[in-house]
């Protein structure tokens, strides 16, 4: 790819050169040299009052799962909205660490409780064990509402990449099983479709961060075990044929991304299954350039995104003025 291939936004142009190139046929290199991206990326910046505790989750089948529950510290008695943030990866890649900016972000940007879980990756754990450990926060946060000070009707699951198609199959799961309720689900940039046949995914062959042969090993990888034991669209949620009774959704898709196309159909989707949805399309972007935080248009990817988060999450009835809870 060179500079003029694409029409990428000037102000991200400078930081191509240093991306990393993820190559994912060899998965033990490409995790060694993994670090180069955390190199790139500015340390993490907690803001003051922003607790951040560990939790053991028991998982499926016995299993347990780690994770991060964020929060800013409060007065008062009243209840806040829950939010269990999944990190993206292509399936196989990333940690909370890596992607603990965005779960910092969203606690204190919505006073939101963030429950973040490191699930399980492939290929070492394929299909569905890291969706189980997803479910298995979502269903965690949930049970312990009233410990964690959060408002059982106002829990929302979100992420980015491969979190976004994680989040969009536990939202799939949580109807399924007759879960616990969700009131909202952000789709960020979200990998949901494995037939890799959308013109995006055919055109986008050497676009920076994530491209077809990327999205390709990611998919061989994440569906090497036995799929159809829960269902191949729990693992690829472009293929559920039935969206009805999801909860909105908000759904954010990048330029010169071969993931564009699958994010823009699954909107429209749920649109035509009734399901509210807010859909962003970026011009001048590619798969995780939001990472450039100082960018105009990265700035303008966050605000839409916080903004729609805390429109979705909202007030707890008790803190809304008298004439809205009339």
């Amino acid at each position: 790819m060179t500079d003029n291939e694409y029409a990428i936004d000037p102000e991200l142009l400078p930081w191509l050169s240093m991306l990393p190139k993820i190559d994912l046929a060899d998965m033990s290199a490409v995790r060694a040299g993994i670090g180069e991206l955390s190199n790139v990326l500015p340390p993490v910046q907690v803001p003051d009052g922003l607790e951040i505790r560990e939790v053991r989750i028991p998982g499926h089948d016995g299993t347990e799962v780690y994770a991060r529950v964020y929060a800013m510290t409060k007065a008062g008695n009243g209840l806040r909205s829950g939010y269990v943030h999944i990190h993206g990866g292509g399936f196989v890649l990333g940690d909370l660490d890596t992607f603990e900016q965005s779960a910092v972000d969203t606690a204190a940007a919505c006073d939101t409780i963030v429950v973040a879980p490191d699930y399980r990756l492939a290929p070492e754990h394929p299909f569905p064990a890291g969706l189980e450990d997803c479910y298995a926060t979502l269903k965690w946060l949930a049970a312990n509402a009233e410990d964690l000070g959060v408002d059982p009707a106002r829990i929302a699951v979100g992420g980015e990449s491969a979190g976004g198609g994680l989040a969009a199959a536990v939202a799939l799961l949580a109807r399924d099983r007759q879960g616990p309720a969700l009131c909202f689900q952000q789709l960020e940039i979200p990998e949901l479709d494995d037939r890799l046949d959308t013109p995006s995914m055919q055109r986008f062959v050497d676009t920076p961060l994530w491209n077809r042969p990327a999205a390709e090993w990611s998919w061989k990888y994440y569906l090497s075990g036995t799929p159809d034991e829960l269902g191949l669209q729990y693992a690829a949620p472009a293929r559920a044929h039935d969206l009805t009774g999801l909860p909105p959704a908000f759904v954010s898709t990048c330029e010169f991304d071969p993931l564009r196309d699958e994010g823009l159909t699954y909107a429209q989707r749920l649109l035509a299954a009734g399901v509210s949805t807010e859909l962003h399309h970026y011009r001048g972007t590619f798969h995780g350039s939001e990472m450039v935080r100082d960018a105009a248009i990265s700035r303008r990817m966050s605000a839409d995104r916080m903004n729609a988060l805390r429109r979705a999450l909202g007030p707890a009835p008790s803190d809304r003025p008298a004439a809205e809870r009339a």
